[in-house]
């Protein structure tokens, strides 16, 4: 894979997480890995990179940053900015390019 595919794949890759969260089928995906965060991490933090101590669910999907890719460009890994946790956000593609599951990782 050439690094402007591995982009866009990292591009679709959060579009997919933001689309998905909050929705029945990603319940052990964005959407466990953001109400586990909130609830864990201290106000500081949020007010540090989000401006308020309890930030909106969904705004905390806004600061994830892209961490690795793995298992030949076919999963992307997102987290926390400064390594605030060992939890990834998991985005796997099928050999298709599409995304076949997004999942809340150790």
């Amino acid at each position: 894979m050439t690094e402007v595919e591995i982009k866009k794949r990292e591009l679709a890759a959060l579009e997919s997480i933001k689309a998905a969260f909050g929705t029945e089928e990603d319940e052990y995906g964005a959407t466990m890995f953001v109400s586990h965060h909130i609830e864990e991490i201290e106000p500081e933090y949020w007010l540090k990179h989000l401006g308020t101590a309890k930030p909106e669910p969904k705004s905390v999907l806004s600061i994830l940053q892209f961490k690795d890719h793995w298992d030949d460009d076919c999963v992307f890994d997102f987290t926390l900015p400064e390594d605030e946790t060992d939890y990834v956000i998991s985005v796997r593609f099928g050999e298709d390019g599409k995304i076949e599951e997004i999942s809340m990782e150790s």
